[in-house]
């Protein structure tokens, strides 16, 4: 069976800060300042555009290179500026991922980046009380774990486990490519994937999950925690997904609640 076909979710114009930065009383800081010229010259550069020094910038703008720094430093987290070996480049523009039911790989595939996914683990786990409430299996009971990299043509963006019953999926192991769409595997084999519960928030992460993607400790990272049920309603999966920050927005579309 192939995938089904996902609409793409518009994603809204980001809107510029009240008054760009004012605080009530008095004038910006001096490296918000000194940031907003900055994001103005990121604007003419470019993605992937060399910027200029620390001692440039601050001969341009008339302020200390710790000035600049902090300025920089804030760019970098917002995903503006990136590091290239001993340089730093304009970055590229934000992967916009709809909270959508559809795979990493077709909401990466919309936006003209090349998906990939690098194998971490891939075992045979007994399920704790956490999995089991949502797996809607008993405590002990066999379930697969794969975590996986996610990968954005080939740079590190996020960390993935997903868990799977393996009662439900005894051939998963066996059978599935890791480096390929699991929704993809499962809608194969007849899964109709029909609903969902999302949590989202802002975390760090932890020392081995930093190495992992090759980040920050400092970085804020976006945490995703879902369980996706079938038509029969049925947990199909738990997922821990992870998202480097400064590389990633996510959109949805809602509605209102009839009264």
């Amino acid at each position: 069976m192939s995938s089904l076909p996902v609409e793409p979710v518009p994603s809204p114009t980001p809107l510029a800060a009240v008054r760009s930065g004012v605080p009530e009383h008095g004038e910006p800081p001096k490296y918000f300042q000194v940031k907003q010229k900055i994001d103005a010259v990121l604007e003419e550069l470019g993605p992937g555009a060399a910027l200029p020094t620390e001692r440039q910038f601050a001969d341009r703008f008339g302020v200390s290179r710790m000035t600049v720094r902090q300025a920089i430093r804030e760019l970098r987290l917002e995903g503006r500026v990136q590091r290239s070996g001993r340089s730093s480049v304009a970055g590229r523009p934000k992967l916009v991922q709809p909270l959508t039911l559809a795979s990493y790989t077709e909401g990466v595939r919309r936006q003209g980046r090349e998906p990939g996914r690098e194998l971490i683990e891939f075992e045979r786990l007994a399920a704790d009380a956490a999995l089991a409430t949502g797996l809607q299996v008993e405590i002990g009971a066999p379930v697969y774990h794969l975590e996986r990299l996610l990968l954005a043509d080939e740079e590190r963006v996020g960390l993935e486990s997903t868990y799977l019953s393996a009662a439900r999926f005894p051939a998963l192991i066996d059978e599935f490519d890791p480096t390929t769409s699991l929704y993809a595997h499962l809608r194969g084999i007849g899964v109709v994937f029909a609903d969902a519960d999302e949590r989202i928030e802002t975390v760090l992460g932890s020392p081995r999950e930093v190495q992992l993607i090759g980040t920050s400790p400092a970085l804020p990272m976006l945490l995703l925690n879902r369980v996706t049920r079938d038509r029969q309603g049925r947990p199909v999966e738990c997922v821990r997904s992870l998202f480097r920050g400064d590389r990633f927005s996510f959109t949805a579309h809602l509605t209102a609640e009839e009264e």
